[in-house]
């Protein structure tokens, strides 16, 4: 495993939850030791890091978001030698692991908290923020709004109103604080000297937020982060720190700090407008996403994805898409809809369990500019579970085999974090890893073929990325240049065949077919693609004329 700093440019990333993974001793509860039994799985996939959401003690009032320690792990899932065991094991097949942080607020069972309220003299009182007039004091829209009726709560102990931006059992901390910052790099150093090899940090945006009875803010700002990102790399050169930030467009190159703040950022715009477009089968919207993203060239990398763990956020849209795009998901029961601004719903939902569309959106957010990211059970189509509340829709266990709970635990049922999925349409009978295995027309197997085109190329990585402009709109053609090379992706997103054209400057004898079931033709400088309903096809070349071998600069 190479030691380089950027490593992450050419990263495919797999996100899951340890919870509901594989469930090595049947508790019902996925653990670390399951977790190393499917490396093989990951390996095979053709995964090269993966992010493993939060794993610390917690009372799970919001599944591990609400840390009740930073330097533990929950005991149903394993030890701290289990963690290690697991980075080793990654690091042996090739493998970087990234661990979620949770800097923004602890579960008020964490210590600091408990501490804090029992005892207004503490240095830990001034951990968090504290009111004693609410009313009079600086507000902002809670996180849930139909769920908190607003960011302060009175707490009995402490006597005092805390502020809390998520669920009121999560207080923020006040990151001012200099002294809650040299905790929170402490924390960092710790999993670095576990093994880790990075963080993504939740909520970065909200951080940042004014909070507190007097609105502060940390004098810091982003050098907040230039600060993270100084201690991980001062302790691992080659760590890096991946952003949750849904921050406004015009905002978001700020996270970057110019090279010396976050390494990688979730594209959230061009997440919505890209699920979008390839749902109403029109691509306008990523030329839009594509308008208002900054540039990060040269001090930052985005982060790909299709669906995440929370609810699909609509809210980078234009108003009326928004508004479309609501009704346009909506389950039959209407009780989809969350949070005021998006569908808890997975991505073989949104598209209707069509695998072939679903074939096509990782094609295409495998081939922008950035690094693809994959939610755990997207690669065989998993479907959500209405009936489990909130956010737990999409986070039910991973569905491995026919077998009792989708091979997922021989527990009974009942005594699984979240219960398999047993329907007709996404049950673990008619959708599981097992049954896609080795079947070349699967989506898994589709999805592994991406996987290894991505690793082909790296002008996807590092090259400059250009829509090219086509008709009829249902297309989507794009490019990446790098050096004397250049890679063409074209995406069909029509319910029927389409053919569409443009300049191509690599000679045909020295193209080659990457992946894809499209076809095309070059010829007098033009390359022609032909392509049948949701197909999609890469092409890679020299502009020079000459033969480049695959997976070459």
């Amino acid at each position: 495993m190479s030691r380089t700093a950027d490593w992450y440019e050419d990263a495919i990333i797999y996100t899951l939850d340890v919870k509901t993974f594989n469930d090595s001793d049947g508790d019902g509860w996925g653990d670390f030791q399951g977790l190393i039994d499917r490396l093989g799985y990951l390996d095979e996939l053709g995964v090269d890091c993966v992010w493993v959401r939060p794993f610390f003690p917690s009372p799970l009032r919001d599944n591990g978001y609400d840390v009740a320690d930073y330097y533990g792990v929950d005991s149903r899932l394993g030890t701290l030698g289990d963690v290690r065991e697991f980075v080793e094991r990654a690091h042996d097949r090739g493998i970087r692991v990234l661990t979620d942080m949770v800097f923004n607020h602890t579960s008020s069972d964490h210590e600091w908290f408990q501490r804090a309220r029992r005892d207004p003299h503490s240095k830990y009182h001034d951990y968090y923020l504290w009111s004693e007039y609410p009313d009079e004091a600086f507000s902002h829209p809670n996180i849930f709004p139909d769920r908190e009726d607003g960011v302060w709560s009175y707490d009995e102990v402490a006597d005092k109103h805390y502020y809390h931006q998520f669920y009121n059992h999560q207080p923020d901390l006040n990151i001012a604080n200099p002294a809650v910052r040299e905790e929170i790099y402490d924390v960092l150093r710790f999993w670095l000297d576990i093994g880790v090899d990075g963080f993504r940090i939740d909520a970065a945006h909200p951080m940042l937020h004014p909070k507190g009875h007097n609105a502060i803010t940390p004098d810091l700002g982003m050098d907040l982060f230039r600060e993270m990102k100084a201690v991980v790399r001062e302790k691992k050169d080659d760590a890096i720190l991946l952003a949750e930030a849904d921050d406004q467009p015009d905002d978001l190159g700020d996270y970057f700090a110019g090279g010396e703040g976050f390494d990688m950022l979730f594209d959230f715009v061009t997440n919505q407008h890209l699920v979008y477009a390839i749902a109403v089968k029109d691509m306008w919207p990523l030329y839009r996403s594509n308008e208002i993203l900054p540039d990060v060239s040269g001090v930052g990398h985005w982060a790909n994805f299709l669906r995440n763990h929370d609810e699909f956020n609509l809210l980078k849209l234009p108003s009326e898409t928004f508004d479309h795009a609501r009704e346009f998901f909506g389950d039959d029961e209407g009780d989809s809809w969350i949070f005021g601004r998006g569908h808890r719903l997975r991505l073989a939902d949104l598209y209707a369990h069509d695998h072939d569309r679903i074939a096509m959106a990782h094609s295409l957010m495998f081939s922008i500019r950035g690094s693809p990211v994959i939610l755990s059970g997207d690669e065989i189509g998993m479907g959500s579970d209405l009936d489990l509340p909130e956010r737990e829709s999409v986070r039910t266990p991973m569905q491995w085999s026919a077998n009792e709970n989708g091979g997922f635990s021989t527990a009974a049922p009942d005594e699984c974090y979240n219960p398999a999925i047993d329907d007709e349409e996404y049950g673990f009978e008619t959708i599981n890893v097992a049954d896609q295995l080795n079947d070349p027309d699967s989506l898994l197997e589709r999805i592994k073929r991406l996987i290894d085109a991505r690793t082909m190329c790296p002008e996807i990585g590092h090259g400059d990325y250009h829509i090219v402009d086509v008709d009829p709109k249902e297309v989507f053609v794009h490019r990446m240049d790098h050096r004397n090379t250049v890679l063409i992706a074209a995406h069909n997103s029509a319910t029927d065949p389409r053919t569409v054209s443009c300049q191509f400057e690599v000679p045909d004898e020295t193209a080659v077919d990457i992946v894809g079931p499209g076809e095309y033709e070059i010829e007098d400088g033009r390359i022609t693609f032909e392509l049948d309903a949701c197909a999609y096809v890469w092409v890679r070349g020299d502009k020079r004329g000459e033969r480049v071998p695959v997976g070459e600069p």
